[in-house]
């Protein structure tokens, strides 16, 4: 059994992780699914919305308990990053499903502006608004760029848990180099990828550069869209259960060895 933490990724909540949750659950882990700092239920500012305060939240969810696999999607990928870097050792293990996976000083805008990120469909469709901006897509448009292998139902339901989403933690660089044993420690976490083939916001040569400059192991592809938790949740609970299974070895012999 492992404990796992989901991070939701940008326009997103928990609830997004809903149809994900019960696969995880009958392979017997404890799951944790949150909502960042100005996302669904949480209260906080437009104005205090930043990368750095999405990595905090998680690190104070991270240390209500035992390491933990973490888990984002998409921007939540950028969110995990931030967080491990902060609190490594309360992170058992990363993993990426179809998300932003950072180098040292670059923000995800920086990410979709690499050559492999090119012909993405959510740029072209982003409408930004307001001071302190937001970020919203039109309806029209969510389909196509973020969920096109879904049924009409769990379409619907994906875009019925989506809200506007600030845009300062798109343009905040990740600043991930910290000092001494912190630094070997976030150095030294496993990582692994769960690529989705099919997706049209983050595409595949994009993740594929991400995970191969990570050395992400294992690394599970899913024949869908960028909302893999919406199109394909039974095939996304099992991804993320081989991966949690294979950490289970190591973690037995830590805790023998303390």
């Amino acid at each position: 059994m492992a404990r796992i933490v989901l991070v939701h990724g940008a326009f997103g909540r928990a609830a997004c992780w809903d149809r994900v949750i019960p696969g995880l659950r009958s392979a017997g882990h404890l799951v944790t699914a949150i909502d960042l700092p100005g996302q669904g239920d949480d209260p906080t500012p437009v104005a205090e919305v930043t990368l750095d305060r999405y990595a905090e939240r998680v690190c104070e969810v991270l240390a209500e308990g035992p390491p933990a696999v973490l888990v984002g999607h998409s921007m939540g990928g950028m969110v995990i990053t931030q967080a491990a870097a902060r609190c490594p050792s309360r992170v058992a293990r990363l993993v990426y499903v179809a998300a932003f996976l950072p180098w040292d000083g670059m923000s995800l805008i920086d990410m979709t502006q690499l050559p492999e990120a090119a012909g993405d469909s959510v740029q072209a469709n982003l409408v930004v608004e307001g001071d302190p901006p937001v970020a919203t897509m039109p309806p029209e448009s969510v389909r196509e760029a973020l969920c096109h292998c879904a049924d009409d139902e769990a379409a619907a339901w994906a875009a019925s848990i989506r809200s506007g989403q600030p845009v300062a933690p798109f343009t905040n660089p990740a600043a991930l180099g910290g000092h001494g044993d912190a630094s070997d420690a976030f150095a030294a976490l496993p990582r692994a990828y769960v690529v989705c083939l099919q997706d049209r916001a983050i595409k595949p040569a994009l993740q594929r550069r991400m995970l191969e400059t990570a050395g992400c192991q294992p690394v599970i592809e899913v024949d869908t869209d960028h909302s893999v938790w919406a199109s394909r949740p039974d095939e996304l609970a099992a991804a993320l259960n081989r991966i949690a299974a294979s950490d289970q070895p190591a973690r037995a012999a830590s805790s023998a060895a303390t």
